[in-house]
Order: structure tokens, then C-alpha cells, then sequence
């Protein structure tokens, strides 16, 4: 009997415990629970929060870029600057004047006629030096982003060997080949002269219009405001950028059959005119010895030039 009233005061006492238990160190363990459960969903919010800033600021950087590039079109010391030539807009006007006297001379002298020598001579100094800048523009742009890959793979392992940006750029500014080097250079002595990195970065993407400086403008920009692995973002930039290059050279590539098929077109007129002048000259000269010849010749080439541009067109693919 009295082992089953102590038996029954024993259940009785964790009876009780164990409703204490549950209003009292149940509800501690659930609150503690819950507080680290609102540290966690902290954490997360403040991440996406800054993964959201962080993507707002790189929409704002494209889009003030678009903005930028849209507003202002390259004028013509840009464009000098931009083809590397060592002139001035005075020398290429120069140049430009004489080509044109010089072609005007040569029709002259071979036709006689100066209103074709005037015409031809106008033509030629507004085309031809501009065709010819636009070309090595061109040449310096595509040699620039061919080389700039390697560049921020220098400045990549600069940051990991833990040397500061700067001395990254300068090692470029003196090492890179020619036209990265020049262009480094000028953002080191932005830096020099008091200009902050982003800025000078930005004038980089405008004196080299392409999407490639345009990302590493944005890079820069966006790691000197949010900060962040700055290693890790250039390196996945190069990254990026070479696999751009990749597919450039693969969609060049698709496309050779076709441009192959527009030369032969565009040259078959020509071909057969050289093949009749050598077979019966005076059967052919006629396009170009009577009034009425001139007119069809010059009817023809005005269409073969319409032929030539849309086709030009067609296999011209913007990547």
C-alpha cells in the first residue's frame, strides 16, 4: 500500500514537471526557434535585397550607356582618335582636299570633260578618306577587342596576387600590346590627374564604342559602389568575353557560304563584260562610245549597286 501511494506521488511529481516543462521551457525552446527562423528569413531578404540593388544598379549603368551612345554620335577627331592615325581634323580636311584634286587632274587628263573631273574630284575627297578612316577604325577597334581578354586576365591575377587596381592597370598600360596599351594608358593618367577609376573606365567604353568596354565600365562602376569580389567578377567578364568570341568566329563561319555566293554574283556582270571586251571589243564598246550606250551602262551599274548593298545587307550578321 504504501509502495503504491509513493509510486503514485512519483507519477504525480513528473506528471507536474512535465506540465511545466511545456508551459515553460517548451515555450523558450519555440521562441528561440522562431528567432533564429527570423535571422534566417533576414538573412535571405537582405540578400535578395542586395542581389535587387545590385541588378538595378547594372540596368541603370545599360541603360545611362544606351542613353549616352544615342545622344552623341562620334564626331570626327573622335573617329581620328579612335583609327590611331597622328593627326588632327585640320590635316585630315588636308588630305581629304587632296585626293580630291588629284582624282579631279586624272579625269581631266583622261576625259577631258571638267564637269566629270569636278564631280569625280568631290566624290573622292568625301569618300575616300572617310572610307579609308573608317576602315582602320575598324581594323584598330577588332585588333582592341581581340587583345582586351587578355588584358583583364592580367588584371585578374594581379587583384588574386593581392596587388591594388591600380598597379594592375599600369602593369597593362606597359605590357599589353598595341591599341590596349595606349588605351590604359590614358586611364592611368586620368587617375593620375585626379579622375575617379569609374569615370576614367567610362571614357575607355567611349573612345572604344564596343560591348566589351561597356561591361568592364559597368564591372568597375558597380564594384566601387556595392563593393564585392572584384577578381571574381573581371574573371568571369573574360570569361564571357572570349565566348563572345567564339561564336563571332562561328556565326563568320555560317555565314562564308553565303558572302562566297554574293561575290559570285556581283561579279558575274563584270566577268562577262572583260570576256566580251576581249572577245569582240567593238561589239562591247558600244555601252560606253554612243549616248545611248552611257545611259544603259549607267542605268545598269545604279542597279547592280542597289543588288550589291542589299545583299551586303542580307549576309552582313550584327553580332
Amino acid at each position: 500500500m504504501v509502495n503504491n501511494m509513493v509510486l503514485a506521488a512519483g507519477l504525480a511529481i513528473a506528471a507536474l514537471g512535465g506540465v511545466a516543462f511545456v508551459f515553460a521551457g517548451g515555450n523558450g525552446r519555440a521562441d528561440a526557434r522562431r528567432a533564429s527562423l527570423q535571422k534566417t528569413d533576414a538573412k535571405a531578404n537582405a540578400a535578395a535585397t542586395d542581389r535587387a540593388s545590385k541588378k538595378k544598379q547594372i540596368t541603370d549603368s545599360l541603360k545611362d550607356l544606351e542613353r549616352n551612345s544615342q545622344r552623341k554620335g562620334a564626331d570626327l577627331a573622335t573617329r581620328i582618335a579612335q583609327a590611331g592615325l597622328p593627326i588632327d581634323k585640320r590635316q585630315f580636311y588636308m588630305i581629304s582636299v587632296g585626293v580630291g584634286v588629284a582624282v579631279a587632274v586624272l579625269v581631266l587628263i583622261k576625259s577631258s570633260s571638267l564637269p566629270l573631273a569636278g564631280l569625280c574630284g568631290v566624290m573622292a575627297a568625301l569618300g575616300l578618306p572617310n572610307f579609308v578612316l573608317s576602315r582602320l577604325r575598324n581594323r584598330r577597334i577588332n585588333k582592341f577587342v581581340d587583345i582586351f581578354p587578355n588584358a583583364l586576365d592580367i588584371i585578374v591575377r594581379g587583384v588574386k596576387a593581392g596587388l591594388p587596381l591600380g598597379d594592375t592597370l599600369r602593369i597593362v598600360a606597359n605590357e599589353a600590346p598595341e591599341p590596349v596599351r595606349g588605351e590604359f594608358r590614358k586611364v592611368v593618367e586620368s587617375q593620375t590627374l585626379g579622375l575617379p577609376l569609374p569615370e576614367a573606365a567610362e571614357k575607355l567604353a567611349q573612345r572604344v564604342p564596343v560591348s566589351e568596354t561597356n561591361f568592364f565600365s559597368i564591372v568597375i562602376g558597380i564594384q566601387s559602389k556595392s563593393g564585392g569580389n572584384l577578381s571574381e567578377a573581371i574573371g568571369n567578364l573574360s570569361h564571357t568575353l572570349r565566348e563572345r568570341k567564339k561564336m563571332k568566329g562561328k556565326i563568320k563561319a555560317m555565314a562564308m557560304e553565303a558572302k562566297a555566293s554574293a561575290f559570285i554574283i556581283g561579279a558575274v556582270p563584270f566577268v562577262v563584260t572583260l570576256l566580251l571586251y576581249l572577245s569582240s571589243p567593238r561589239y562591247i564598246s558600244l555601252l560606253w562610245v554612243t549616248q545611248h550606250g552611257r545611259i544603259v551602262a549607267a542605268i545598269a551599274c545604279f542597279w547592280m549597286s542597289i543588288g550589291v548593298v542589299m545583299m551586303r545587307k542580307m549576309i552582313n550578321f550584327d553580332f
